[in-house]
């Protein structure tokens, strides 16, 4: 299959420090067979093994599916189920039940799980936050709008609803569960997402320190040190299945965060070796990936790969429906790893990582080196050389400053547009298989995105332009004529293909970080935009919660008041992130009390 791009041809002076221009675009032919791109070369990925217990619910999962039908079935569900019984009892039980045509009637499973297994989700128990009051101390200062902060009060009282602590039978019987036991109260993001989730953790902890709920946060970032300790990485989410992947890495941000708040440097002194082992996670073996830019200088970036080629055990059944179409087993192999990979980047899914964008078996994430999970790298590199230097330790702050500057230098050689003006993704041809890749402007992804526009949450610093007023309105005019602003927030694309991040989604997460770097450029306009796209996109949330009673993970930006749709489940309710979003946008912009809340006709 042939998939025309259209990229931009670098010209080879393109590359000096100083800010620099690219010549006119042109066509040109990308040739990625289905999802098998990055699979032609061989890579020592190290790929996991799974454990017998989600072995077993895999296929508890699968006979479930033939048993209930397609209509309404989370195949997540069963994968989250905790055992009654040890599990040797359990699968003896499971394969006397009776089959009619290779299928378990209805009955005769309903009544098995009911003596086998408890409710997915008990094993993660109500507790009550202790740093929890109903209206804390000069909370939301700038908030005098009576509707606004009633909501925003309600909206602080979530925080109760999705806390929980790990059952003790879980650490009394770990072989029974697929939920690890992490040592410290968490918050959930709600719905079918019943544990503790990586990035999504970062807006939780901003919400919690808006709602000055300090030990609850300090919580969420010790569970995800202790998986650190563990794993020798974040997971994805706290369970045994998610052990192949990690999530975008933001923990030394949510520790940058509860020290600028508290100042407790005793909480960074116990957090920095954690901070420093995951760093090394995301910059060797698999997720590193060396470019030569036109001038020879050789650049370390990262990647998104993740240590598996099966089913996702959480979404076994949808897989294997979609790698139906491949015809052997290695093509089914490389488009599980891809799949895998896709969910490691957090927005899973999205024409982003598909050579055609309306062909999820196309995905080549292994073979894309993101803006975005370096711009997450970089800010790692800057927090940690921060905290080494509070801390005393020279060594490992000039290491990290030194690392930094690299990236900074590489981000500019290889994503930098300077005819977009906006940081684009770069795409491995999928016929190299070199240790070191040689640069082609060709292969930088010149559709939109709101990634490419990610660095700017640290701004001049990622870009390595400065603050320079001319780039700083080149990328404010760039984003504006981007055609990503809608009448409620930042759409995720412009493509419109049924995949959740994509149009017409907008997602919190990357609101907050778009709106952090407009706010943070020093340009008045900037600052403008980015109160503009507060103003929107709180009162879509406060629309969707008027109508539906419910904070939403994701909502459609095409109009106020929309919820998003799409993916491979239904849209969910809590939720987290979003919560952690709308109040630390009311902390920094505030509603007064003349403004309507209400969307605009």
């Amino acid at each position: 299959m042939t998939v025309t791009k259209r990229l931009p041809k670098m010209p080879s002076h393109a590359f000096h420090f100083l800010p620099f221009l690219f010549s006119v675009l042109l066509v040109i032919s990308v040739t990625t067979p289905r999802a098998a791109a990055s699979s032609r070369c061989a890579v020592d990925d190290g790929t996991y093994s799974t454990t017998p217990l989600v072995s077993f619910l895999q296929r508890l999962q699968s006979e479930a599916l033939k048993t209930r039908g397609p209509n309404s079935f989370d195949p997540k569900l069963y994968v989250d189920l905790p055992l009654k019984k040890d599990l040797n009892l359990t699968e003896a039980a499971f394969w006397k039940l009776p089959r009619v045509n290779g299928i378990i009637p209805a009955n005769y499973l309903h009544r098995f799980l009911e003596d086998y297994f408890g409710d997915a989700g008990e094993d993660l128990v109500y507790t009550e936050p202790e740093d929890f009051v109903p209206e804390p101390e000069r909370f939301l200062p700038q908030v005098s709008n009576p509707k606004v902060r009633a909501w925003a009060l309600e909206v602080h009282s979530l925080w109760k609803n999705l806390s929980r602590r790990v059952s003790d039978n879980v650490k009394n019987h770990p072989e029974r569960h697929t939920l690890l036991p992490l040592p410290e109260p968490v918050i959930i993001p709600g719905s079918r997402f019943r544990e503790v989730y990586y990035w999504d953790s970062y807006w939780i902890v901003r919400g919690l320190l808006v709602s000055k709920m300090y030990d609850t946060a300090k919580a969420i970032v010790n569970n995800l040190v202790w998986l650190v300790d563990s794993y020798g990485h974040v997971l994805n989410g706290a369970r045994v299945y998610y052990a192949n992947r990690s999530q975008p890495p933001l923990l030394s941000s949510m520790v940058m965060e509860i020290c600028t708040r508290t100042g407790d440097l005793e909480f960074v002194r116990k957090s920095l070796p954690a901070l420093i082992k995951e760093y090394a996670f995301w910059n060797s073996g698999i997720h590193k990936v060396t470019i030569q830019d036109l001038h020879g200088n050789k650049h370390s970036l990262s990647r998104y790969y993740a240590r598996w080629n099966k089913p996702r055990p959480e979404s076994a059944t949808i897989d294997e429906e979609a790698a139906s179409k491949f015809l052997n087993d290695s093509d089914k192999e490389a488009f599980f790893r891809e799949v895998a990979s896709t969910a490691e980047t957090g927005w899973d899914f999205s024409s982003r990582w598909m050579s055609n964008s309306y062909d999820l078996s196309t995905l080549s994430t292994t073979s894309i080196i993101p803006v975005d999970l370096n711009t997450y790298l970089y800010k790692a590199e800057l927090d940690i050389a921060f905290f080494a230097q509070k801390l005393g330790d020279s060594k490992t702050y000039k290491k990290f400053l030194e690392a930094s500057n690299a990236r900074q230098f590489a981000m500019r050689s290889i994503f930098w547009n300077a005819e977009m003006n906006q940081w684009l993704d770069y795409w491995i041809r999928s016929d190299d298989c070199e240790d070191v890749h040689q640069f082609d402007a060709r292969n930088q992804n010149d559709r939109i995105f709101a990634s490419n526009f990610i660095p700017i949450w640290n701004w001049g610093l990622t870009s390595g332009l400065g603050e320079n007023s001319v780039i700083v309105e080149r990328i404010y005019e760039s984003f504006l004529k981007s055609g990503l602003l809608q009448p409620a927030g930042i759409a995720t694309s412009l493509v419109n293909n049924g995949q959740q991040w994509d149009f017409p989604n907008g997602w919190s997460p990357l609101q907050h970080i778009i709106i952090q770097g407009l706010s943070n450029s020093r340009s008045k306009a900037s600052y403008g935009l980015a109160q503009d796209i507060a103003v929107r996109w709180i009162r879509t949330n406060y629309a969707a919660y008027n109508t539906t009673g419910a904070m939403h993970e994701k909502y459609d930006v095409d109009g106020c008041g929309k919820v998003g749709g799409g993916g491979e489940y239904k849209p969910q309710t809590g939720f987290g992130w979003s919560n952690g979003v709308l109040l630390a946008l009311l902390e920094q912009f505030g509603w007064p009390s003349d403004r309507d809340i209400e969307c605009s006709s």
